[in-house]
C-alpha cells in the first residue's frame, strides 16, 4: 500500500504486519487519504486519519441509511472562509463530510 491511499487490506499485506486499518496512521495535510470539498460553502476537508477499518465504516454507513445514527469519525484538517485560509485540525463525523462534501481525491 502506498502512502495516502486507504482501501481493502489483502491477506498478503496483513501477513506482512501492515495492520488492520490502512488509514489508521496520521498523515500530513499535504498527502491526505481523501479530500472532500463543498463549493457552495467553501469548506474543504482533508482526511488525515480514520479510526475504523473500511469494512466497519461501510457497515456503519449502511446502518445510517436505514435510520441509525452514524458516529464514525475522521481526524481532519478543515479549511473554510471562517478560518481565514488556514487549517484547523480535529475529529469530524464522517457522515457530515460525506453529506455536505464532494470527494475530490
Amino acid at each position: 500500500m502506498t502512502k495516502g491511499t486507504c482501501g481493502a487490506i489483502t491477506r498478503k499485506d496483513y501477513a506482512k504486519g501492515r495492520g488492520k486499518n490502512p488509514c489508521g496512521k496520521t498523515v500530513s495535510v499535504d498527502e491526505p487519504y481523501e479530500i472532500y470539498k463543498d463549493i457552495a460553502s467553501g469548506f474543504e476537508w482533508r482526511v488525515l486519519k480514520k479510526y475504523q477499518t473500511p469494512k466497519k465504516e461501510a457497515e456503519n454507513f449502511e446502518k445510517a441509511k436505514a435510520g441509525a445514527v452514524n458516529y464514525t469519525r475522521w481526524f481532519c484538517a478543515v479549511k473554510s472562509p471562517m478560518t481565514y485560509d488556514s487549517w484547523e485540525y480535529g475529529d469530524v463525523y464522517a457522515q457530515d463530510i460525506v453529506t455536505y462534501g464532494e470527494r475530490v481525491k
